[in-house]
């Protein structure tokens, strides 16, 4: 192969790689970027997902994560302290999911976050050495995960990480 030849075959292949990469790069952003509201659309598509699943509203309620050394808590409350009916609704979602999350049914986190969520394959695994405690507060409910293996702590904080991320605005840290 002549010089001018191989030149041009470089120079193709170069703009191929770079096209790619661009591409790629662009899907990438397309799937983040925010709407008017700021929030990306996988916080979009994980709030509706949420609403098929969460009987509580997203837009009355925050959940708040809380890693601790143990593993962590997770409350789910009422923007509105006196709004009794999204208390109850708080209050009914969580007794079920710590009866499901004890029989290591991770389901409904799954159905919202997608079967590849930091921390849920482990946690499904695992979920004989993880306690979850229900406790009702004032204002929605608890649920407190505790476990002596670091794996599973570790699983902890990596999902409570993803739900942060996934919920946006409907979510805070308890750091």
């Amino acid at each position: 192969m002549n010089h001018r030849k191989r030149r041009l075959l470089t120079a193709g292949i170069t703009a191929v790689g770079v096209g790619a990469a661009l591409g790629i790069a662009l899907l990438i952003s397309s799937t983040q970027q925010e709407d008017g509201n700021g929030q990306t659309s996988r916080q979009e598509t994980v709030a509706e997902r949420g609403r098929t699943v969460m009987p509580f509203d997203l837009e009355a309620t925050t959940h708040h994560f809380t890693p601790t050394k143990t593993g962590g808590v997770q409350d789910v409350v009422a923007d509105q302290p006196d709004d009794a009916t999204q208390v109850n609704l708080i209050r009914t979602h969580l007794q079920q999911e710590a009866k499901a999350f004890s029989q290591g049914d991770f389901g409904d986190p799954a159905q919202i976050h997608g079967d590849s969520m930091p921390g849920l394959a482990e946690l499904e695994d695992g979920y004989k050495r993880i306690e979850v405690r229900y406790r009702e507060r004032a204002d929605g409910a608890t649920l407190t995960y505790t476990t002596e293996e670091p794996v599973l702590v570790d699983a902890l904080h990596d999902w409570f990480e993803a739900q942060l991320s996934d919920h946006g605005d409907h979510a805070e840290s308890g750091h």
